[in-house]
């Protein structure tokens, strides 16, 4: 079964409130196995334009992966992150060719 990943790339407008949304993602993510593999870091753009931050988070498949972001614990957390941040994200399939 293919895994199921999120990757998001973010612009931090402030750190220090930020923070307290990666607190709160530590519960639902801990819940629905979540394993990050890219969390910032260093990095090169080699084409287009991208965001300051990449995040790569892998579940055990896709339907965890929604599940995930729609659960309660998540969208709590969603919402100190929005005021604070401005991103693009998507949840998609792996390849299990």
């Amino acid at each position: 079964m293919a895994k199921g990943y999120w990757v998001a790339h973010v612009d931090i407008d402030d750190m220090e409130r930020y923070k307290a949304y990666i607190d709160a993602n530590a519960v639902p993510f801990r819940e629905y196995g979540a394993r990050f593999l890219v969390r910032g870091g260093t990095k090169e753009v080699r084409e287009g334009q991208m965001r300051a931050r990449t995040v790569v988070i892998e579940f055990e498949d896709f339907t965890t992966a929604k599940t995930c972001y729609d659960s309660v614990a998540y969208q709590q957390a969603k919402a100190l992150r929005d005021p604070v941040s401005t991103g693009d994200m998507e949840i998609i399939e792996g390849y299990d060719g």
